[in-house]
């Protein structure tokens, strides 16, 4: 009969920030599911992108004049961003909430005690990895999507103004878009609530937000968590809409605010 012999403490080590995020990266790539949503957002954006500026381009002669007045080279390339924001939030929320379903949770939080870097790491790793492949994804959209538009001339260029802005700005509003599905994932603990929220946060709260008097509306748009972040991709600023980058603060401020939240209760709830 063989008895485990316990490990030294010299070769334990301290649980360190640093040795958290390492953990955080590996578990992030073991996950299947992490290979199959960022799959599906980088398809998202240059897939749906390319197709939306070449059937633009191809049925340009036959646009309505309003349309062609407000027509956005730009923006047309990166539409795929409202595809791929629901796969990088639903990732979002399963880096945490598929720990809570398969009681794994329990370990990591065994092995850091004080709790809070785990969701730190967590965070920091994915919105890491986000806003490295969301750039990369938008950036091939835009020089794809205006390949396609160039047919017709409509294309533009990263040296026009305002564009190297949205091309740069779709990245950062997915990784955002990322940090609140993390937030989330850890407030709900559920993966079908996590998601849910996330759905309702950027799909369902704008169309609710239309049914108000205009009067309301126009007050109350600005400061929706998408209209708000999407103002820095939009080249041309949209109407009853913040400035780009204090939109895109706004947007930031409820990320943060879901992370406080999320820390809180994970310092409070038990596993």
């Amino acid at each position: 009969m063989t008895t485990a012999s316990p490990i030294p403490a010299a070769e334990r080590g301290h649980v360190t920030q640093l040795r958290v995020i390492r953990s955080e990266w590996i578990k992030l790539c073991s996950l299947r599911s992490t290979v199959f949503a960022l799959l599906a957002a980088v398809v998202a954006m240059i897939g749906l992108g390319f197709l939306f500026s070449y059937f633009t381009a191809a049925r340009w002669d036959r646009l309505p004049p309003e349309e062609r007045l407000v027509f956005d080279p730009t923006m047309v390339s990166l539409r795929g961003l409202y595809l791929a924001q629901l796969a990088i939030g639903v990732l979002g929320v399963l880096v945490v909430s598929g720990e809570y379903a398969s009681g794994m949770i329990r370990a990591s939080l065994s092995a850091v005690p004080r709790r809070l870097p785990v969701l730190w790491a967590k965070a920091l790793v994915y919105a890491a990895v986000a806003w490295l492949l969301m750039t990369c994804a938008a950036l091939a959209a835009f020089l794809l999507g205006q390949t396609a538009l160039a047919g017709h001339h409509l294309q533009t260029s990263l040296s026009s103004p305002g564009v190297l802005r949205g091309v740069l700005g779709t990245g950062l509003y997915l990784t955002v878009v990322g940090l609140i599905g993390v937030a989330l994932g850890a407030l709900l603990r559920s993966t079908a609530g996590g998601i849910t929220a996330v759905f309702a946060l950027l799909l369902v709260l704008p169309v609710l937000a239309q049914a108000l008097p205009s009067s309301w509306y126009d007050t109350i748009n600005p400061y929706l968590p998408s209209t708000a972040g999407q103002g820095l991709i939009h080249v041309q600023q949209q109407p009853h809409t913040a400035a780009p980058w204090t939109g895109f603060a706004v947007f930031c401020l409820y990320a943060l605010a879901a992370l406080v939240c999320a820390a809180v209760a994970l310092k409070r709830r038990d596993a």
